[in-house]
């Protein structure tokens, strides 16, 4: 098994386990800030227990690393809209955020920090784990915290019939294994996602979670927009990701590649009321990912529907469509099945 101090040294190790973001909260409590998906520098050096100044240091030797991860500094517009939507008061001119992905990517570069040492441990335990042995039911230890009616059902079936049909195939298979392996994940990640929906619901006072992600998109500008869409991107595995606004990216708005080396391609819609995507919009888009830039993965993400023609297109040429129930979904915590490894 590998040493926890190896991932000090070797930024192809961090990039292999950053997707496992999970294990924060089982070392230590992650405070969030109220958008539910970033931290300050001083979050960030609290949760580690170390000065501000170390984490700022660190940004300085490992930026470019961060930045792929969900670092990135809130300047002018972008920063007000944020302080606005998220209720943060500051009179700063700028603002550095921290994803959950790039908390992880900190704790496996930061040396001096009991926090950073146990994240990492943990970190290659687990991974030691899901890649060498069958897991044990993740449902039974939780399920005493899900709801009583709808979610215990659920949880009971994955438990009980789910997860041992794929830790008897896992035992058994060589060939399929690592497929085998994925599938599991995506089945614990169902689980996790309930248990999300139910505290989420617990403390929003019945308001649904989904109405709060909609309210939140809405609110967004369309600079916002597009570095939520990257958010989420890294939040589910993709590295590289890059937002280009400029008015002449010829429809590309967002670059990035996938976690098993796919390059991808977003264009991002934020519009309001009974608007949709025409095909206008959709034959620009097209053209530029498959014509000029020969990506891999197009998506063109909006914020309202597509209209019939547009999707005809992106049907013929293979740009796929999120439409504003798939990025609630997305934003709440599904995974976009584009993104998943072949």
């Amino acid at each position: 098994m590998i040493n926890e101090t190896a991932l000090l040294e070797s930024k192809a190790l961090r990039n292999g386990v950053l997707e496992r973001t999970e294990v924060l909260n089982r070392v230590k409590a992650l405070s969030l800030l109220p958008d539910g998906m970033h931290v300050t520098t001083a979050m960030v050096a609290t949760y580690f227990g170390v000065g501000i100044k170390a984490i700022r240091s660190l940004v300085v030797d490992h930026r470019a690393e961060l930045e792929d991860n969900g670092y990135r500094v809130l300047t002018g517009p972008e920063l007000s809209s944020f302080k606005e939507l998220s209720g943060i008061q500051s009179r700063t001119a700028s603002l550095a955020l921290f994803s959950r992905r790039a908390v992880l990517n900190v704790a496996m570069l930061l040396r001096d920090s009991e926090v950073a040492r146990q994240v990492r441990t943990y970190l290659l335990d687990t991974e030691y784990m899901a890649r060498t042995q069958p897991v044990e039911n993740p449902v039974a230890t939780d399920a005493i915290s899900l709801d009583d009616r709808i979610d215990r059902r659920i949880t009971h079936i994955l438990g009980k019939t789910v997860v041992p049909m794929f830790n008897a195939l896992i035992e058994t298979s060589s060939e399929h294994r690592q497929e085998l392996i994925a599938l599991r994940e995506d089945i614990e990640n169902v689980e996790r996602k309930l248990c999300w929906h139910h505290r989420r619901l617990s403390g929003l006072e019945g308001e649904a979670p989904s109405e709060k992600v909609r309210a939140t998109i809405k609110a967004m500008t369309w600079q916002a927009f597009e570095h939520h869409v990257a958010d989420l991107l890294r939040r589910d595995g993709c590295t590289q990701v890059v937002v280009r606004q400029a008015r002449t990216d010829r429809g590309l708005d967002i670059t990035a590649c996938a976690a098993d080396g796919r390059t991808i391609a977003v264009q991002c819609k934020n519009r309001a009321g009974r608007w949709s995507v025409t095909s206008a919009d959709m034959q620009k888009f097209a053209g530029a990912a498959r014509a000029i830039t020969h990506v891999d993965i197009a998506l063109f993400v909006a914020t309202c529907n597509f209209s019939l023609e547009a999707q005809a297109i992106a049907d013929l040429s293979g740009v796929i469509t999120v439409n504003r129930d798939e990025l609630e979904a997305w934003s709440a915590g599904v995974r976009l099945k584009a993104l998943r490894q072949t």
